[in-house]
């Protein structure tokens, strides 16, 4: 009689456990969630971004054959995920023209007042060539841009956190509206290459 008390007691005494742990995991999961907003991961390896924002590449002039940019989804993933993608941009500003394309993707309105940093993950191909600038930009409602040059790009993948204190053209953070990428004929050294973007994020620290 003592030992199957001994015994039940000892069952319940792990199911309490077990359910601590539920809850001590769940409650982590949740700050992680609450400290950082994915953007876009694009291991769908498909559209829509994470926040339900479309994608895309663009070009200045789509009738000047001498530049232009083409997006693709790459089985290159910044995290090591074997099942994940990223996105590569083929970029060409090499053009007796003025030259200018790359990448877009919608945020939809976002609200990302809570936050203060943007992260993306972001490399070269060493085989294509890269530039080693390019320039972001972000914009609210209004879709003026916020520009900011990324410098220090190499063939690994880093990390650029950008604070939203340094895109000062951006009024409203409560209504965020699209990231993009630009390759001009000024910053981009090579002015033909290609990059690969993944992990677009916000996070407050």
């Amino acid at each position: 009689m003592m030992k199957t008390k001994i015994a039940g007691s000892s069952y319940f005494l792990a199911i309490l456990m077990a359910i601590a742990v539920l809850f001590w995991t769940q409650a982590r999961v949740q700050a992680a969630e609450a400290n950082e907003l994915v953007i876009a991961d694009f291991d769908t390896g498909d559209k829509p971004n994470n926040i339900g924002g479309d994608l895309g590449s663009w070009n200045k002039d789509p009738n000047d054959e001498t530049q232009g940019c083409h997006m693709a989804f790459a089985s290159d993933d910044a995290k090591g995920n074997p099942a994940g993608f990223s996105i590569q941009l083929d970029y060409d500003v090499d053009s007796k023209n003025p030259a200018y394309n790359g990448f877009w993707m919608k945020l939809n309105g976002a609200d990302l007042s809570a936050y203060k940093f943007l992260n993306f993950y972001i490399k070269g191909d060493a085989k294509a060539g890269f530039t080693k600038r390019v320039k972001l930009e972000l914009k609210d409602m209004s879709n003026k841009p916020s520009p900011y040059v990324v410098g220090g790009i190499t063939d690994k993948w880093q990390k650029i956190s950008v604070p939203f204190e340094k895109l000062r053209q951006i009024s409203d953070w409560k209504h965020i509206n699209e990231f993009v990428l630009v390759f001009d004929d000024v910053n981009s050294r090579p002015k033909a290459g290609t990059i690969f973007v993944d992990n677009i994020t916000v996070s407050k620290e």
